[in-house]
């Protein structure tokens, strides 16, 4: 049974569990080896596939996802999201990311306004990148967030995979949302440490505000009995735009040691890729702490 589970992230959903980990274990075993971790094959690593619930079905309409454009982003929770992010993208990256006017406002979202907006966002991504993996974004993030049978599904997904010998869970992208409330909901797992890399988990109320178990006073719950915590980001991750998770989650400063450990990396043109964040050597070192006896 594998030792390491991970989470997948965004836009797999073309994708399958076996497809995803000729690419994911490898990775992962190349940042433990940099990390002088302890060995493993690949039949230590699982994947915890969930893509095919965000798969549009065969139809010739705008629902397909390669025809998205800006007139796709909806009203509601994902024009708030992609203001969310441009705001934050523009306070992270000021000089590289224009800044919304001082007059829009996520309450009068114009089709003008959400181009900017997705154009704004595009600063931080490859080349050849499009909209439609923003708008992509923006919609797995509200479907998982906002549709409780979407997420009932999702979730099963990842407790088929997590057996009595995982000792780590990673998750990337809206993966360690998933991962994060897989562990918060099983409390009886022997999981030791989880590991974010790319997370939004802590944009404030589109998602943090919407986790289960919700923030109390501020703080998030502490996943289930996780020993340890690290969040890998890279600063130009236009997903994991709120890069520090240790001041939202765990014991208050001073009241315990369960804290999150943010570390950054530098995942070059591609900051959000799941392969370029497993090959790190933080990433290799705090899945190899949880694999420690």
């Amino acid at each position: 049974m594998a030792s390491v589970v991970v989470v997948h992230g965004i836009a797999q959903q073309y994708l399958g569990g076996r497809t995803l980990h000729t690419a994911v274990a490898p990775a992962l075993l190349d940042g433990l080896d940099l990390a002088g971790g302890p060995p493993l094959t690949e039949k230590d690593v699982d994947v915890a596939f969930y893509g095919h619930w965000f798969r549009p079905p065969g139809a010739t309409t705008k629902s397909a996802d390669r025809s998205w454009t800006h007139r796709d982003v909806a009203e509601g929770f994902e024009t708030d999201l992609l203001m969310a992010l441009w705001a934050e993208a523009a306070r992270s990256h000021p000089g590289r990311v224009p800044a919304p006017d001082p007059g829009e406002s996520h309450k009068a979202v114009t089709p003008r306004t959400v181009q900017r907006a997705l154009y704004a966002l595009s600063k931080l991504l490859p080349p050849r990148f499009t909209d439609r993996f923003l708008v992509g974004v923006l919609k797995q993030v509200r479907l998982y967030l906002t549709d409780d049978g979407v997420r009932e599904r999702v979730q099963e997904c990842v407790a088929r995979c997590v057996t009595d010998d995982t000792r780590v869970v990673v998750g990337h992208s809206l993966g360690s949302v998933v991962a994060y409330e897989a562990l918060a909901a099983n409390p009886a797992w022997n999981v030791r440490t989880l590991v974010t890399l790319g997370s939004p988990l802590g944009l404030p109320r589109l998602v943090f505000d919407r986790l289960r178990p919700g923030p109390v006073d501020g703080r998030g719950s502490w996943p289930g009995t996780v020993r340890s915590w690290t969040n890998v980001c890279d600063r130009g991750d236009v997903v994991a735009l709120a890069e520090r998770l240790g001041p939202l989650f765990g014991d208050p400063p001073g009241d315990g040691r369960r804290t999150v450990t943010d570390v950054l990396v530098d995942n070059g043109w591609n900051a959000h890729d799941i392969v370029r964040h497993l090959t790190a050597v933080q990433t290799g070192s705090a899945v190899a702490e949880g694999l420690r006896p």
